[in-house]
């Protein structure tokens, strides 16, 4: 009988996998989702998976073989695959595909040096800052006066925000 089954692929080949796999007429589920990222200098949206290495195929191992899906190129093996393998429940890839389907991603402003931020969360929330610089894609660093001193700190970009007031 047909279920859904979680593959494992080789490293960033699932989509490789689930074009070889439609070749061999198999049904595939790849959930991506959108994500900011910044390269030189440049801020656009991509499409990531939301698992990365997974992949979720739909086939029946009565009618299609196991070992056909293993040697699929980018494929590698399927998860809980010894005697019994384990199906997943088609209300969880139903989900999925809902959850998937409602998420949105912002386009943050790039922030340059001598922007007035304002942390949303954590230790510091509701406080002002100044952007100082960026510090890898998920951190920066921003000047903070804490008694009367102006200290440079290092948080992650998800804390901070574009500050409205000029």
């Amino acid at each position: 009988m047909k279920a859904w089954y979680l593959l494992y692929c080789k490293p960033k080949s699932e989509l490789r996998a689930q074009q070889n796999l439609a070749l061999q007429q198999v049904e595939s589920y790849l959930p991506v989702i959108k994500e900011q990222k910044t390269a030189r200098g440049k801020t656009k949206v991509v499409e990531v998976p939301l698992f990365p290495n997974y992949l979720f195929i739909h086939f029946d191992p009565t009618e299609f073989s196991v070992n056909t899906i293993h040697s699929t190129r980018g494929a590698s093996r399927i998860i809980g695959c010894k005697e019994l393998m384990t199906p997943i429940n088609d209300a969880i890839i139903a989900e999925i595909k809902h959850r998937v389907g409602n998420h949105q991603v912002e386009l943050q402003p790039e922030l340059v040096k001598g922007d007035r931020v304002r942390f949303i969360q954590g230790p510091f929330a509701d406080l002002d800052a100044i952007f100082e610089e960026h510090n890898g894609d998920k951190r920066c660093h921003v000047l903070f006066t804490i008694m009367g001193q102006q200290k440079s700190l290092q948080v992650n970009l998800d804390q901070i925000a574009p500050n409205g007031e000029e």
